[in-house]
């Protein structure tokens, strides 16, 4: 069965995905995206990982009391993307706006992999996820993520750090294999899915206008399609 992330989607939207390790600075990045392109007049819908009210309480649960088996995580955060999908990416997406996801299937092909669960097998449970329009991976060093996350709180949280993996018994260098291991596998997806690569560690107003000259490109032919207001029955702009 063929996988729709791997294919062009037939939507009149745009979608614009980031990714990175934890700290990687994506969310500030497409926060300041989404902003600008406000600005511009484009119609912008936001979502962001798993962000679904659908199995958000039993993923919640199920890490405090450290109960779920990688599988087990797997299919429910796959769970809370196929309904994010249909319901918060597919939507604007027909509508033609432009959808900016903090991550996407990416994630999940990194993070349950390193938890121990089979690629091939993770990458066919996503076949149904849409193709990105423009995916961008922020590749920045363990350190620089750490201190970055520290730098707003003290503690990093359990499942954050990877506790639950038995890398070590301090936080910061059970986080440190864990992301190295998470940024292993980004690295590989980078070349597999040709993902752009944004070069996190450097200052945010050079990676901003970085991004916005690669956005800028590709809606260059991007003319939004017109939208039904059901109750009216008439096409607007």
């Amino acid at each position: 069965m063929p996988r729709l992330f791997e294919q062009e989607h037939p939507y009149p939207g745009r979608l614009i995905i980031v990714e990175g390790i934890d700290g990687s600075g994506k969310s500030t990045q497409l926060q300041l995206l989404q902003k600008w392109l406000v600005s511009l007049n484009y119609r912008v819908f936001f979502t962001e990982w798993n962000s679904s009210a659908l199995v958000n309480e039993t993923i919640r649960r199920g890490k405090k009391k450290n109960l779920l088996t990688p599988t087990t995580f797997s299919i429910l955060h796959a769970t809370d993307f196929a309904d994010r999908l249909m319901h918060l990416i597919i939507p604007p997406l027909k509508a033609g706006m432009v959808v900016l996801a903090d991550r996407y299937v990416y994630t999940a092909f990194s993070r349950d992999v390193v938890r121990g669960v089979d690629p091939s097998w993770v990458r066919s449970l996503y076949g149904f996820a849409v193709k990105p329009d423009i995916s961008l991976y922020f590749r920045v060093p363990i350190e620089i993520s750490l201190r970055r996350i520290l730098s707003g709180r003290t503690t990093l949280k359990f499942h954050e750090a990877g506790m639950d993996m038995g890398f070590s018994d301090d936080p910061n260098e059970s986080f440190t294999k864990l992301q190295g291991k998470i940024l292993e596998e980004y690295e590989r997806i980078a070349v597999e899915q040709n993902l752009t690569i944004i070069d996190a560690s450097l200052p945010i107003s050079i990676q901003q206008g970085t991004i916005r000259k690669i956005v800028q490109e590709k809606l260059k032919e991007y003319k939004p399609m017109p939208y039904l207001r059901k109750k009216e029955n008439v096409y607007v702009e």
